[in-house]
């Protein structure tokens, strides 16, 4: 998937500045597409020029300018182009679990310290992501939200983040729990001697 279409998607919510589409980036599509803001500001530039989406320039009095960017009929099309092509399957590329890979041969203590870290993040991401989908519950069930919202994508995906996050909190414990009981036990087939 290119950057265009997760930026395609996002406008399907209506006209945006580059501003609030990094915000909602981060709010909900991070949980499957990153990018940063300089990526997705170069992306618009691209995206306005190839005729994908408009860019309308608000004059404001005591901040800079902005523009506000919404799709034109090429951008819907191309995006209807994207969802009717078969979506490739995803590939795991991380970084941290090439580390615990080779943690016996390595820093264990880094290493839990790096798992660590990303449980912290994980359980943070996760409550952004439970009080997003309360956000866009406000007080509905999930069937009446589903059968009503005028949009069902975004908020299928954050359930998907919300379980992902899940999985990853349940995983990082689990190998800080094995890390921590093998912590101070000699690595098998090494000896003393051996270490002399």
């Amino acid at each position: 998937m290119a950057l265009r279409d997760a930026i395609l998607a996002a406008l399907l919510d209506g006209e945006a500045s580059g501003y609030d589409l990094t915000k909602a980036f981060d709010s909900s599509v991070a949980n499957f597409w990153m990018a940063t803001p300089q990526q997705l500001y170069r992306e618009l530039d691209r995206m306005a020029a190839a005729g994908l989406i408009t860019a309308r320039l608000v004059e404001q009095d005591r901040r800079p300018n902005k523009h506000l960017y919404s799709l034109t009929a090429a951008g819907r099309a191309q995006l209807a182009g994207f969802t009717a092509a078969a979506p490739k399957p995803g590939a795991i590329r991380e970084d941290l679990m090439v580390a615990i890979q080779a943690v016996d041969g390595g820093d264990a203590d880094a290493v839990a310290a790096a798992v660590a870290a990303r449980l912290q993040l994980s359980e943070t991401k996760l409550a952004n992501y439970q009080r997003r989908r309360r956000d866009l519950l406000d007080g509905r069930d999930e069937d009446t939200f589903l059968a009503e919202a005028p949009r069902v994508g975004p908020y299928l995906n954050l359930l998907r983040g919300v379980s992902f996050e899940r999985e990853n909190i349940a995983w990082f414990r689990r190998v800080l729990t094995v890390l921590d009981r093998r912590a101070g036990q000699p690595v098998p087939g090494e000896t003393g001697a051996a270490l002399l």
